[in-house]
């Protein structure tokens, strides 16, 4: 097995993840959303993040919004690791919230379940710093028009 230069660039599939990577890194909601992409593998997704009182409803646990954000998000790149010429658009995505989530480190951990033409199916389960499941997300995703290579951050 030949290891590649330390230093350089990675390429094919390893190129692709951290695009993607670096995809999520540049888009807007995130500046909100303050968290972490890693793709480890094709069809696996992990999305670190810090929730806080600045994510409360009125009655002080974390809102909704961050749960779909970020299981659909984790999902989401579980999915579009599998393709590396279009990016994925959500059609549908159905969350279960198990517990409230309160202030902490947490993660959401998207793994691809079926499809690899037109429409991808895959989950993926939030996980706070006690290991406890919170909140768990199923979705579908469909091929769009746009190829990654456009949009701005892939690949950066």
């Amino acid at each position: 097995m030949t290891l590649p230069e330390p230093g350089a660039s990675p390429s094919g599939e390893a190129a692709h993840f951290r695009a993607l990577e670096s995809l999520y890194r540049s888009a807007p909601i995130n500046r909100l959303f303050r968290s972490e992409l890693t793709i480890p593998e094709a069809g696996h997704s992990v999305i670190s993040f810090d929730a806080d009182e600045t994510q409360f409803h009125a009655a002080g646990a974390v809102h909704g919004t961050v749960y779909f954000k970020m299981l659909d998000d984790a999902a989401f790149y579980a999915a579009n690791s599998l393709v590396s010429d279009r990016f994925l658009l959500t059609t549908a995505f159905n969350v279960l919230f198990t517990r409230p989530i309160t202030p902490g480190r947490l993660r959401a951990e998207g793994r691809w379940i079926n499809g690899k033409r037109r429409v991808y199916v895959a989950e993926a389960s939030l996980i706070d710093a006690d290991g406890e499941e919170v909140g768990r997300g199923t979705g579908t995703f469909m091929r769009s028009q746009f190829p990654l290579s456009s949009l701005p951050g892939y690949g950066d």
